[in-house]
């Protein structure tokens, strides 16, 4: 295992949002492990182990979404976004944030909700699919574009719990 090997597994981590990684192969075992600083902790047998933080170079800086009203979307803190309930796209689809084509939107950042209540539709395959909300809380984030493609997995909304 070479260093590009490791470092392709790193921006793998980071694109998936996993916090730890762990591979043996041909006898030797690799532990990756992100902190709560945003640091990597890596271990392997016979090496002390080694922590370092990600280049900012590699991340191009977030852009920062518009809410409806042309206002920026309000941007989270690493601390906020630990206490925070994210939900994920379980489909790969087209993410619409209203029931039709000029109706007004199921949720919009500050609106509380309900658990099970509808935050928005992924059509995948020419079905609607309905995402619910997982808890009761207060919608501060909304991470995709009216219209936009997801992926499985990707981040949809972030709802303070209640």
């Amino acid at each position: 295992m070479d260093l590009d090997e490791i470092r392709q597994i790193l921006q793998l981590m980071q694109e998936h949002d996993l916090t730890e990684f762990e591979l043996e192969r041909e006898g030797i075992k690799l532990r990756l492990r992100k902190t709560t600083a945003g640091q990597w902790t890596a271990t392997m047998p016979a090496m002390p182990p080694v922590t370092f933080s990600p280049a900012p170079a590699v991340a191009p800086p977030p852009s920062v979404p518009h809410a409806e009203g042309g206002t920026p979307a309000p941007v989270l803190t690493a601390a906020e976004d630990l206490d925070l309930a994210v939900i994920k796209s379980p489909i790969v689809g087209t993410f619409y944030r209203s029931p039709e084509p000029g109706a007004k939107s199921f949720v919009e950042v500050g609106d509380t909700v309900s658990k099970g209540q509808v935050l928005c539709i992924i059509e995948a395959m020419k079905l609607m699919n309905e995402i619910n909300a997982e808890c009761d809380g207060e919608i501060v984030k909304v991470y995709v574009e009216n219209g936009q493609a997801v992926q499985y997995g990707e981040r949809l909304f972030a709802i303070k719990p209640a």
